[in-house]
């Protein structure tokens, strides 16, 4: 038997999302602040940077302080803007992943600062005929600087880096990276949508993660793993997954993953396109309501 829950770490894409939206159902929304109004703490857990997941939540009537895990784990903010944590990668190690990946596909570097110049890039074009959607919405973010390694001066130390491109470029890009002189200095997260045949290849400082990000909240917050709920979809979602204690993978994960779960005892919750996550929060709502009404009778 579970403890009742107390934080719920849930993904954005592929998760609270649906598929092809960029606004969360209104099901979806009704969870997250039921969970709120329960005393459980929600947590947004993305690989998107703060500033490309804020306004995406904006609208649902979330308290200010909800923590945002973003950039798989390198940066947490709140919903109000506030820093909780962050973590930098070195910039000759940026430099360095510039020159090794560069030829794999679009290399993109993010830095904890605000408007143009937040997102640094050498060839427009090339990510463009890619990730096209993402480039149209962080427009107004984006710098472009050729060569890259020129935006990456000593003490300008990014917060994540990516590469995208297609399955087959990112899994020898992934290998390319286990081979090199930084494997020991960077750690890499890779997220897959067969559907549209891309793959987007994080790059961030050694050790961090969504689960090691929501381990420390969860320690800021005094909250047991045991106590957390974790709901994912994606590659860079299995860490945050094996330190909760309580972990749920989207029915709409790829096939390995689904299995994956199998193996480690996860709960599977329909897929996003259903309402998955919201329907997964109702039901950890409901456990938690339960075993206080048990407790309540048998103390009277």
């Amino acid at each position: 038997m579970h403890p009742p829950v107390r934080l719920i770490a849930v993904d954005m894409d592929g998760t609270l999302l649906p598929a092809l939206s960029q606004t969360v159902s209104g099901r979806g929304a009704l969870a997250l602040r039921a969970a709120q109004q329960a005393g459980v703490t929600v947590a947004i857990a993305t690989g998107r940077r703060a500033a490309y997941t804020t306004p995406l939540l904006e609208s649902l009537g979330l308290r200010a302080d909800t923590p945002l895990i973003t950039s798989n784990g390198a940066v947490t903010k709140t919903l109000g803007g506030e820093t909780l944590d962050r973590c930098h990668m070195d910039a000759q190690v940026a430099r360095g992943l510039c020159g090794l990946l560069r030829g794999f596909g679009s290399v993109v570097f993010t830095f904890d600062r605000p408007g143009r110049g937040e997102l640094v890039l050498e060839n427009l074009e090339q990510a463009h005929g890619r990730i096209s959607l993402w480039i149209e919405a962080n427009r107004n973010a984006i710098e472009v600087v050729k060569p890259l390694e020129d935006a990456i001066a000593d003490g300008e130390n990014p917060i994540q880096g990516m590469v995208a491109g297609s399955i087959v470029q990112m899994r020898a890009a992934e290998q390319a990276l286990k081979a090199s002189e930084w494997a020991t200095s960077c750690e890499s997260a890779c997220t897959v949508y067969p559907a549209r045949d891309l793959s987007i290849l994080d790059l961030l400082p050694r050790g961090v993660t969504k689960g090691w990000a929501l381990a420390r909240l969860a320690a800021w917050l005094g909250v047991d793993r045991k106590e957390t709920m974790a709901i994912g979809d994606n590659w860079n979602d299995v860490e945050m997954l094996e330190w909760a204690g309580q972990a749920v993978m989207m029915g709409n994960a790829a096939g390995e993953l689904r299995a994956l779960a199998k193996t480690r005892g996860w709960k599977q919750a329909p897929a996003n396109d259903q309402d998955g996550a919201a329907i997964a929060i109702e039901a950890a709502l409901r456990r938690g309501l339960a075993e206080v009404s048990e407790t309540s009778v048998a103390m009277d």
